[in-house]
């Protein structure tokens, strides 16, 4: 009957003899030995060395994209252009204006950074994106808070940056008790926590499910050596296949979306109207 071969096939699953055991993607995966300089302030993990290999190769294809830079780009210089120019006209023009383009260097550095470090978790051999740990979002965010601050200092003046951020304007002064802190909690307190724990929590997260899905296809194709499980395995290739394309857009819109959010903090620390 239809429940026995149910039955069958889930005692088959269950019971099937596998050489070593299966084990799952964890939390330790975050906290890699130390491969260099063990011991020392400089200690590298495979993580930081992973942080550090795309660093390098960014560097790389920006020497190799402009050092002979032409007036009508092609191939490499054409493709960091328009990635540039995404920056310049989607981010900047659209969300702190054109008097905004002096953030370029700096708003188009992050999202290069974040986006190849992000990257670096589909790359075979890699399979971990610099991200993934909380000392690089946390690094970032520290970087972005001081950035927008430092700019509104700098435009309003640190008493009128502090009031208009402290007191919005056009509040009856009463409410200040209880406007004064949600104010000073959201924008000194948790934009650079939501920041970090936003671009951590979607790296991590898809760094598990790849690691799952292929790792899954792995043990259950070639280690438990049992044709109906390959099937599985089959499957679970197929949906890391997939999952590969969507963490490619994923890797992309967190490097957008951190970018797009440090603009508008920007934008909102050189407005004297929140």
């Amino acid at each position: 009957s239809r429940e026995s071969a149910l039955s069958t096939l889930m005692a088959t699953l269950v019971t099937a003899d596998f050489e070593d055991g299966y084990e799952a993607p964890s939390i330790a995966e975050f906290f890699p030995g130390e491969l260099l300089f063990e011991g020392t302030p400089f200690a590298l993990t495979r993580i930081n060395l992973i942080g550090l290999l795309m660093t390098a190769l960014l560097s790389l294809l920006l020497v190799l994209a402009f050092r002979k830079p032409q007036v009508v780009p092609k191939g490499l210089q054409n493709v960091f252009e328009v990635m540039i120019d995404f920056v310049k006209h989607q981010i900047i023009d659209e969300v702190i204006g054109a008097q905004g383009r002096k953030y370029l260097p700096y708003l188009a550095t992050l999202f290069f950074m974040i986006l190849f470090w992000n990257l670096s978790g589909i790359i075979p051999g890699l399979n971990m994106p610099a991200t993934a740990v909380i000392g690089v979002p946390l690094f970032l965010a520290l970087t972005s808070y001081v950035v927008f601050n430092v700019a509104g200092m700098r435009a309003l003046g640190v008493g009128s940056y502090f009031k208009a951020n402290l007191f919005p304007p056009g509040v009856p002064p009463a409410l200040y008790v209880l406007l004064t802190p949600i104010e000073f909690i959201s924008t000194f307190l948790l934009r650079p926590f939501t920041l970090t724990v936003r671009l951590l929590a979607n790296m991590m997260a898809g760094h598990l499910m790849l690691v799952l899905f292929f790792s899954g296809a792995w043990y259950l194709i070639v280690v438990s050596d049992n044709l109906l499980l390959s099937v599985f395995g089959v499957v679970s290739f197929g949906a890391g296949l997939a999952f590969t394309l969507f963490e490619i857009l994923v890797a992309t819109l967190q490097a957008y979306i951190f970018t797009l959010l440090t603009a508008v903090y920007i934008s909102g620390a050189v407005s004297e109207h929140h």
